[in-house]
């Protein structure tokens, strides 16, 4: 049922929009208003969340870690799986977000006949968690042709990568396979899989269906001849938000809309959702922190005064009825 929710709701999503557009006409809502929205929507959950996960106290050392830690000279110590100053956690950050270090480490357990439980590797999830976040990164930055006049050299040069392997006309782009594969590799893991299957809400369908419709609509416009869009008109709307003076022409094609309108739907969603782990891991405490409690003391900086009562102190006051009772006195 978690499927079908997520499925429907973003089904309601396209509805909307076709309705909004190719019925009603509103043109001027879906072109403009919408956008607008969606990005305020966007920055301002975006601040707030990374505001409270900043005012969070964090008064210990908590960084999850499987090396050995910095102590003797003589111990040789582990400088990315337990980095024991800046360098060392810049450098597992690093991997962390750029590599996906700790997925690539990531095991799973399979019950066998016996029964014997079996780990093995799982280096699918995080070649397919590698492929879709890069390959989103690099359909997010092809994308900012339609922003700026003219197009930026880094762009075009991306783009030619991307489109290294000429395949006819329109350039069948690298990124925009690896997405889909990789989208459809992890949709079809949490519903083949019983143990996901049971664990997953509609929560974690949601946003798959809404990127894979993000990226289907957009790849209808560039590659299907019948759904094609102007993309001058386009470029000119684009244009248009970035000076604040936009126009919303009516010939772009209704597919467009559609597409906007989930983009805008994924942007205002963002910051609510699980998403947010890409702010999040720089934020975490287990690994944005240094291991050096050995070499260092860190004393809690939120501690309360805290009023003590000591063993003289309790005697001095309770010394007479102690002395009647027979019971042993530190001090006479």
């Amino acid at each position: 049922m978690s499927v079908l929710y997520a499925l429907f709701a973003v089904a309601a999503l396209m509805l909307v929009a076709a309705l909004g557009v190719g019925v009603a006409g509103w043109h001027w809502l879906f072109g403009m208003a919408v956008p607008y929205a969606a990005v305020a929507t966007f920055v301002a959950g975006f601040v707030y969340r990374v505001v409270q996960w900043a005012r969070s106290p964090a008064p210990f050392r908590i960084p999850t870690t499987c090396g050995q830690q910095k102590s003797l000279p003589w111990i040789r110590s582990s400088r990315l799986d337990n980095p024991h100053d800046l360098l060392g956690v810049v450098g597992r950050m690093a991997l962390e977000i750029l590599a996906f270090r700790s997925l690539f480490r990531n095991t799973k357990a399979e019950l066998k006949e016996g029964p014997r439980l079996i780990y093995g590797s799982d280096k699918w999830l995080w070649a397919a968690g590698l492929a879709f976040h890069w390959s989103f990164l690099v359909i997010f930055i092809r994308h900012y042709r339609f922003f700026a006049e003219p197009t930026p050299s880094f762009v075009l040069m991306l783009q030619s990568l991307d489109g290294f392997f000429q395949i006819g006309l329109p350039i069948i782009y690298l990124s925009d396979m690896a997405l889909v594969g990789a989208l459809s590799f992890l949709f079809l893991r949490r519903v083949v899989s019983p143990q996901l299957r049971y664990l997953s809400l509609p929560a974690d369908y949601f946003p798959l269906f809404l990127i894979l419709s993000v990226a289907g609509t957009g790849m209808l416009m560039r590659y299907i001849p019948w759904f094609r869009v102007d993309a001058v008109a386009v470029k000119e709307l684009a244009m248009g938000w970035i000076s604040l003076h936009p126009a919303s022409p009516q010939a772009i094609g209704l597919l467009f809309y559609i597409h906007l309108f989930l983009v805008c739907a994924l942007a205002a969603y963002f910051p609510f959702s699980k998403l947010m782990h890409m702010a999040g891991v720089f934020l975490s405490p287990t690994r944005n922190l240094a291991n050096n409690n050995r070499r260092r003391r860190h004393v809690n900086p939120w501690n309360c005064a805290v009023k003590t009562h000591t063993y003289e102190e309790w005697e001095d006051e309770y010394r007479q009825k102690m002395k009647d009772a027979g019971l042993p006195l530190e001090k006479e």
